[in-house]
């Protein structure tokens, strides 16, 4: 939940503690979330960068939007005359190697793909085709469209993208390159995204890992003040051993607060009991439990006891 006195959500998106929207309500500048209202609805933006957050998961991931980079080029000398080149920084928040890839399409493309924060890389791949017709939709095998893997524990990266022949031998069916980080199962390769140049406003769903600090959850404890897992939420150290985030409590499964006949619905924070229809009270086992209303028969009517008769 968001600490008291702080927005809980910006447009579509809940914002939970360590996040927030400045002040006392993030737990440092890393978790601070701009929420634009120039939109409808509201768009939450990570920090200073302006990158677009779809969602934040309490089990320590983000979703962020991020645009492909491209390189287009004209029949006039067949010379580049629209480019964009990605520069993405997550400064203290990793990218997932597992559920993201790096892509490149179009028929005379090389792609590489670098990074300086967290561990330092540069890696990329190849796409060739000789004409549309020869790529095959859904494959990313080097002829259309390549892919490659992100290294582990990388928090930014810088996407180039060049051209051996200017595109000459594929305009002008094939006018530009793209390059794009995205996550796995988010991008289908298809023919049509090669022609033309609407593919340039494309954006796509990242995948980055968060945490808390550089400690773990043993170490950050000792600090009371600072420790960012509050009221009803485990501390649970991150994969690398370094910093860690809050997982809530499942109070239905951990405590099984509620009556026998009773229904327990899990709540951020919280849980409700739900006794059966035809039941009355609150179904905890500390509270009234569950219990068929009491009638008194000694006021029934006349007419009850002739057909009971």
């Amino acid at each position: 939940m968001a600490k008291p006195g702080c927005p809980s959500r910006c447009g579509d998106v809940i914002i939970p503690y360590p996040f927030g929207t400045g002040g006392d309500c993030n737990v440092t500048e890393t978790f601070f979330i701009t929420c634009n209202t120039s939109f409808t609805p509201n768009k939450p933006l990570l920090f200073t960068f302006n990158i677009k957050v779809i969602n934040i998961s309490l089990d320590g991931q983000l979703r962020v939007l991020s645009r492909a980079s491209y390189d287009c080029y004209n029949t006039r000398g067949y010379r580049r005359w629209l480019y964009y080149r990605l520069w993405l920084q997550l400064p203290g928040i990793s990218i997932n190697n597992t559920k993201n890839r790096f892509t490149a399409i179009g028929c005379d493309t090389y792609a590489r793909v670098e990074g300086f924060l967290g561990q330092r890389y540069a890696t990329g791949c190849l796409s060739l085709c000789n004409s549309i017709t020869n790529v095959s939709n859904g494959c990313c095998s080097g002829i259309g469209c390549c892919q490659t893997s992100i290294p582990k524990g990388v928090m930014s990266y810088n996407i180039t993208l060049e051209s051996y022949e200017n595109h000459v031998d594929v305009l002008p069916e094939n006018p530009c390159c793209y390059a794009f980080v995205a996550e796995n199962d988010n991008y289908t390769f298809s023919s049509s995204d090669l022609r033309g140049f609407g593919f340039r406003n494309r954006e796509f769903p990242v995948t980055p890992d968060w945490k808390i600090g550089t400690t773990s959850c043993d170490e950050a404890k000792i600090d009371t003040t600072n420790f960012g897992c509050k009221e009803n939420s485990d501390c649970i150290d991150s994969k690398n051993n370094s910093g860690y985030f809050c997982k809530y409590i499942n109070e239905c499964e951990t405590m099984s607060p509620c009556n026998g006949t009773a229904r327990c619905i899990n709540l951020l924070g919280t849980y409700n009991c739900s006794c059966p229809v035809g039941y009355e009270g609150d179904g905890r086992k500390n509270g009234t439990g569950c219990s068929l209303p009491y009638k008194d028969w000694s006021k029934r009517s006349t007419l009850i006891d002739v057909a009971l008769g």
